[in-house]
């Protein structure tokens, strides 16, 4: 195989991954639609992403809701990298339609293509997410393991944050998610990922197309927006940090997440794309370990060599969840993969890149008050 299209691919995971099959060998076509909220409203001219990647692709400028976007882009491909979503768990509640809409109907017509029109591509790799878990799964001392559901409000308002067993509803010990542990997700981004695995394993396997899933933990590292308030933490601190604004920890400050650099998310999804082993696998792609938001903040204050005010507010959105970090022997049993970049080597890169970035607009209070608006932010 040497000819690969990404959907997504000028976006932050895409078009690292394109440069890095460039650099392999490999002829990389890209199906991007340059959405404003990634790309800010001028990504020609003012997305370093985009510019990173330009000239050095076949670029489709498109919409993977569009079917002639997809033929055009699939013509003499021999696998495709699906990365095209739309992301975030919180706008995901009140943005339905268009998470449902690109989210499955791209994925739906990508496959109605493959079942029904002429092709020459082999495999597809989809990206899927750590969402399609929720809480994951813990250790209850009268259950034995168990996948707590959603968090209820009436807990959460009274400070109460802990995940719960749901047979006897007492606090439970937190364990890695393996990739058989049950899928529950509790946002429509969530569902939206799982459904598109499922679409992508069944047809692939009934159309005789080798189908990978990658599940991939909290994303993060040099180049990703620092404009898009949907894009993680990491980006929101900096841009909060480098405004000398305030943080506000939500929660208690201990809820935690699997944070994976960009480079080994790239080496990973090859992996996956040029092993046969891979061939109708689904793989958590994350490093294993879990950092609390509280550490996070208190990492970037210090490596940005600034100080904020952070206030544990106890704030807490509907849909997100508590912990999840995830169980990698997996992919590193059959694979071989292993994550080269620590979370301390891995923030120190990031923060030198952001520190030599225009500082941007803040628009995450902006992003709460819709959420609010909405009645998803407490």
């Amino acid at each position: 195989m040497k000819n690969i299209l990404i959907t997504g691919g000028a976006g932050f995971i895409g078009s690292n991954l394109a440069l890095k099959l460039i650099k392999k060998g490999y002829n990389v076509t890209v199906l991007d639609s340059l959405s404003s909220q990634i790309h800010g409203k001028n990504p020609e001219t003012d997305s370093p992403l985009f510019h990173s990647i330009a000239g050095k692709v076949n670029f489709v400028k498109g919409t993977v809701t569009s079917s002639e976007d997809w033929e055009i882009a699939l013509k003499s491909q021999d696998a495709v990298i699906h990365l095209a979503a739309e992301t975030g768990t919180g706008q995901s509640m009140y943005e339905i339609q268009r998470y449902v809409d690109v989210n499955i109907g791209g994925t739906g017509i990508l496959l109605d293509i493959l079942a029904n029109k002429s092709h020459s591509i082999k495999k597809i790799i989809v990206a899927s997410s750590r969402a399609i878990y929720g809480e994951g799964k813990y250790l209850c001392k009268e259950h034995g393991i168990v996948y707590p559901k959603g968090r209820l409000v009436c807990d959460m308002s009274n400070g109460d944050f802990s995940c719960k067993c749901p047979i006897c509803h007492q606090n439970v010990q937190l364990l890695a998610t393996t990739e058989d542990s049950n899928i529950h997700p509790v946002s429509v981004y969530g569902i939206t990922k799982h459904t598109q695995e499922q679409m992508v394993l069944t047809v692939g396997e009934s159309l005789g197309i080798a189908a990978t899933v990658c599940r991939y933990q909290n994303v993060y590292g040099s180049g990703q927006s620092l404009t898009n308030p949907y894009t993680g933490i990491l980006s929101i601190f900096s841009t909060r940090i480098k405004n000398g604004k305030s943080i506000n920890i939500f929660e208690d400050g201990t809820e935690s997440r699997d944070f994976i650099y960009i480079d080994d998310v790239v080496n990973a999804t090859i992996l996956c794309l040029e092993s046969e082993n891979a061939n109708g696998q689904i793989y958590n792609v994350g490093t294993g370990n879990r950092i609390d938001v509280m550490t996070i903040a208190q990492t970037l204050c210090k490596s940005y060599g600034v100080q904020v005010p952070m206030e544990i507010s106890g704030n807490y959105r509907i849909g997100d969840i508590r912990h999840n970090f995830a169980d990698t022997a997996k992919i590193k049993n059959e694979l071989g993969f292993q994550p080269e970049w620590s979370f301390e080597n891995g923030i120190a890169t990031f923060t030198k890149w952001a520190k030599n970035q225009t500082i941007q607009t803040d628009k995450y209070e902006e992003s709460l008050l819709e959420m609010k608006s909405k009645g998803l932010y407490k």
